[in-house]
């Protein structure tokens, strides 16, 4: 089990303790660069908008530009015949060792796996859907996903979002509403995951979120795979 990040948090949460008779849990994941082991929205990005995805994504990482406005510009700027290119483009993305045995353990505890994704719902769906062992569908493992749904009948793609927010096409935070527990776990990487992992009881973070999150001194666990995941939520509700 990967140990604790220290740092100060508003939950004080110990992750060597188990927690007792919690009623209801839930798992909120990020996708891109998260379930994928590589960039997959955002690679889509650089290679379907190079030049205005050069000029928005460092202003997005520096947060001097809101999600909602970056992505969506890059986006829109991405012509609606592009779009099964797009599609096929995430066909071949791997997703990170251990999803199917953290889907299996969580089935076992009767906690939902939810998917809260800032990128595109059609690429979340392409990469599940061929994501299990042999190639089997992990889809009907995920109890839901909330991603960016797009409208590609007029000449560009036009962005639609059921839960977008003041910052960000996804509202995370807004989405974590649908699912009330009292134990929310977040998984996330980066900067579209901060919000979410500020809320969420306990985070699991990597690369550039960790980062985020040590410049706030909010405490969080880091991850490298599922498989990590998977045996500290195993020691953490030993007893449950």
């Amino acid at each position: 089990m990967l140990p604790a990040k220290l740092a100060v948090n508003s939950y004080n949460y110990d992750i060597s303790t188990p927690i007792q008779n919690l009623t209801q849990r839930v798992v909120f994941c990020d996708f891109d660069g998260t379930i994928t082991a590589v960039e997959t929205f955002a690679g889509m990005l650089k290679d379907f908008a190079p030049e205005l995805s050069a000029q928005v994504m460092p202003e997005l990482y520096a947060m001097r530009l809101t999600l909602r406005e970056g992505v969506r510009r890059m986006l829109e700027s991405i012509p609606s015949t592009r779009y099964p290119e797009i599609l096929a483009y995430a066909q071949s993305k791997p997703t990170r060792p251990g999803l199917e045995e953290l889907l299996d353990f969580l089935d076992e505890k009767g906690v939902p796996f939810i998917i809260i994704s800032g990128g595109l719902r059609g690429m979340v769906e392409t990469v599940l859907s061929q994501a299990g062992k042999s190639g089997n569908s992990l889809l009907e493992r995920v109890a839901a996903i909330y991603a960016v749904d797009i409208d590609p009948t007029g000449d560009f793609l036009r962005v639609l979002s059921q839960f977008e927010g003041e910052t960000e096409l996804v509202s995370k935070v807004e989405v974590m509403t649908q699912h009330p527990a009292e134990e929310q776990i977040g998984i996330g990487d980066s900067v579209t995951d901060l919000n979410m992992a500020l809320a969420v009881s306990v985070v699991f973070a990597r690369d550039r979120l960790s980062h985020y999150l040590d410049e706030r001194q909010h405490l969080y666990i880091p991850w490298n795979d599922f498989f990590d995941i998977r045996e500290t939520l195993s020691q953490r509700w030993q007893d449950v």
